[in-house]
Formats: C-alpha cells, sequence, structure tokens
C-alpha cells in the first residue's frame, strides 16, 4: 500500500514554495488559510496587473463562459482572438500577432520568425537578461547556474556585455546575426531599466544591417512601466514585441507582435500551438487590455510610480545596507550590500511579499491597481525591515 504524501512532496520539486497557504486575494493582497492578509507586491510576479477578485476579470470571465466556448482549435476562426489581436495592432508598431501560452513560448516564437524573415540563424542577447527556460530562451539568458545542468543549448546565442559598445557593434554586426533581443527594463536581471539612448543606438544597428530587433516585454510591458508598452518611452520600436504575464488577468497566455515584413515571411506550418488565442483567454485578455490601457489607468501608474520610486529613494539614504534603487512605474528593484533572501523572509513575516532578482536585489512589482496608500504601507515594512 501506498504511503500518504504530503500536499507538497506529490509536486515535482522545481519550486522552493515557502510561507503559508493562500486561499482568497482581495485587491491588492493575499489572505492565508489562517486568515492572516499580506500586501502583495509581488503579484504573481508581474502578472496580477488589477490584484484580485477584480470587476474586470470577474466580469470577463462570467461573459466568456457564456458562450459555451473554451477552446476551438486554431483551424478555425473564432472572434475574440481576432478583435484582441486587432486592439494590439492599433495600440502598438504592429501589423499582425502571433498567440501562445506563455513568454518563453513567445520568446521562442520571436526567435524562429526571426531567422526565418533574416536568414541568419545568430542571436544576440545581452548581460543581465531573462528571456525564459525553454532550450532557446534559456540560451539567451545570462544566468549560468539555470543554463549549465541543461547544456547543450540552442546553438547560434550569443550573450555580449551591455557596457561594451564595441563588442555589442561587431556582434550585431557580423554576418551570421539575424536578430537582437532585449528587455526595456530588466526583471530577473537586477530590475535594470536599460538607457533610452542605448536603444537608439541598437535600432539604427539594426536597421544597418537588417537585423530584427526583438523587445521582449513579457515583465516590463502592458502598462508596468506607466506607459502601455515600455518602448513608447524610449521612441524606439522593435521589430518583435513579446507580451505574456499580465495579458490575461492570471490565464495563461503569451502575444508575439510582428510588423508586415516579417509576417509576410510566415505560412501555414512555420509555427502553431494547440491552446494560443483561444476564445476563453481571448475574451478574457481583450477586457484586461482595455482595462490597463486607459489613459486614466496609465497616468495614476506614471504620477504613484514617480511617488513610489521617490519614498523609496529616502529609505535609501537611511538605510545603511540599500546601494542603490532602481526602476520605473510600478516595477522597482532595491540593491542590497548583502544576499537579499534574509529580507524577504522578514517582509514576509512583517505581512508584505516581495521577491528577489538575483542574490542581492529586492523586487517589487505591486498591482497596478496599487494605491499610493498601498504603496505607501509597503514602503513603510520594508523600512522597518531594512533598518
Amino acid at each position: 500500500m501506498t504511503a500518504v504524501q504530503s500536499p507538497t512532496s506529490v509536486l515535482a520539486g522545481v519550486y522552493g514554495r515557502v510561507g503559508p497557504v493562500f486561499v482568497r486575494g482581495a485587491g491588492c493582497e493575499l489572505i492565508a488559510e489562517d486568515g492572516k492578509r499580506y500586501l502583495d507586491f509581488v503579484a504573481g510576479i508581474g502578472v496580477n496587473a488589477l490584484g484580485y477578485d477584480h470587476p474586470v476579470i470577474r466580469n470577463a470571465i462570467t461573459r466568456a463562459l457564456e458562450s459555451g466556448l473554451i477552446h476551438v482549435s486554431n483551424l478555425y476562426r473564432t472572434e475574440p482572438g481576432e478583435r484582441l489581436a486587432q486592439e494590439l495592432v492599433q495600440r502598438s508598431f504592429a501589423d499582425q500577432v502571433f498567440f501562445c501560452n506563455s513568454g518563453a513560448e513567445a520568446n521562442e516564437a520571436a526567435f524562429k520568425f526571426a531567422r526565418k524573415w533574416s536568414g541568419r540563424p545568430g542571436i544576440i542577447a545581452f548581460s543581465g537578461a531573462f528571456h525564459g527556460r525553454l532550450f532557446a530562451s534559456l540560451a539567451a539568458t545570462d544566468r549560468p547556474d539555470f543554463r549549465r545542468p541543461f547544456e547543450p543549448l540552442v546553438p547560434g546565442i550569443q550573450i555580449v556585455r551591455l557596457d561594451d559598445q564595441a563588442a555589442v557593434e561587431a556582434a550585431v554586426a557580423a554576418s551570421s546575426t539575424g536578430a537582437v533581443i532585449i528587455e526595456p527594463v530588466q526583471g530577473e536581471g537586477g530590475v535594470r531599466p536599460i538607457d533610452f539612448e542605448f536603444l537608439k543606438r541598437l535600432r539604427a544597428l539594426c536597421d544597418a544591417h537588417r537585423v530584427a530587433l526583438i523587445f521582449d516585454e513579457v515583465q516590463c510591458g502592458l502598462g508596468r512601466t506607466g506607459t502601455l508598452f515600455a518602448y513608447e518611452q524610449a521612441g524606439v520600436s522593435p521589430d518583435i514585441l513579446t507580451l505574456a504575464k499580465p495579458l490575461a488577468g492570471g490565464l495563461p497566455m503569451g502575444a508575439v507582435l510582428i510588423k508586415e515584413a516579417i509576417g509576410a515571411v510566415l505560412v501555414p506550418g512555420d509555427h502553431a500551438t494547440t491552446f494560443g488565442g483561444g476564445p476563453f483567454i481571448a475574451s478574457v485578455a481583450l477586457d484586461v487590455l482595455r482595462a490597463l490601457a486607459r489613459p486614466e489607468f496609465l497616468d495614476a501608474v506614471r504620477c504613484n510610480g514617480e511617488w513610489f520610486g521617490s519614498r523609496l529613494n529616502a529609505l535609501a539614504a537611511r538605510a545603511k545596507r540599500v546601494r542603490a534603487v532602481r526602476g520605473r512605474g510600478y516595477m522597482w528593484g532595491i540593491e542590497l550590500a548583502e544576499p537579499a533572501a534574509p529580507y524577504i523572509t522578514a517582509a514576509r513575516e512583517a505581512g508584505l511579499l516581495v521577491v528577489g532578482a538575483g542574490a542581492s536585489v529586492l523586487r517589487l512589482l505591486p498591482p497596478l491597481v496599487a494605491t499610493q496608500g498601498d504603496l505607501g504601507r509597503g514602503a513603510s515594512i520594508l523600512e522597518s525591515v531594512l533598518a
């Protein structure tokens, strides 16, 4: 007879789960089984942009269920995915959209599209990058501890130092290079906004050598930095943009936005996914997109985000163990002079959920519905933890 196993032991051991069992969510808080409430500045690692139990998502799910269509094969047309793609195109640089199920899948598809368009296999990524954990996206991720157990990875992908302009220019100009991928604001790499002038130079280099420029906005896109897309702030448009995390309000969805020149080389059979853009999830995502794109909503993220940044910088000035504060909008990192893990634990015990971004950075990703009161409460807890 098989022994009774604990609830956690039957799950594959790929996550170091900690803390309480969460049973409910409301606004910017998660509620544990013992009733304790936690202010959530992780938001599902940037997924829950509208927080928990938001009426937009609740109503969207109810309406989507009324159609009776949870899934229809992509061999056939359904309206929600077409309407969602149309709105993404109208709100962005793009001409076409491919839907998938996650950010890593979106980046893998972007690599395939770029390789077919350019006819060249080489892909350039940068120091500090995180693009996913599948074989090509992992090869473009600058985390040796993530990569090492699964080598050899997909060949032809090179990581170049961001601060070495000569190396960047040589890599983009190489005859084998067909694509460059970059996060406008690095997330896992320590919450590092990329300098706008660097992005402009990168755009010019890609144009000069007919290289596809891919922006990975899986974490920093869809309102997180105060504009619907992070690239808008730099005044630089990519050829390909990848999205995921908040797109469907917590349901699994990714998207690849592409220019017409790249879309023109794709034919049936080049790429596919069973579930991508299905009617149920696409219907919910359409309402989420409309909520995130409202000008007054984005204005609040920018305004509150600037206030939050000022509060965090004031905190840093008083806390000797803080080396730097970086971020935009509702995406901030606090770099410490020591490992971040003990402070993540201390914050959780004090009722605030935060996550790391590398060994020494506290990453703060509040729901985009967080008020100044919520942000100030979180900052106060951090201040007491870091004191």
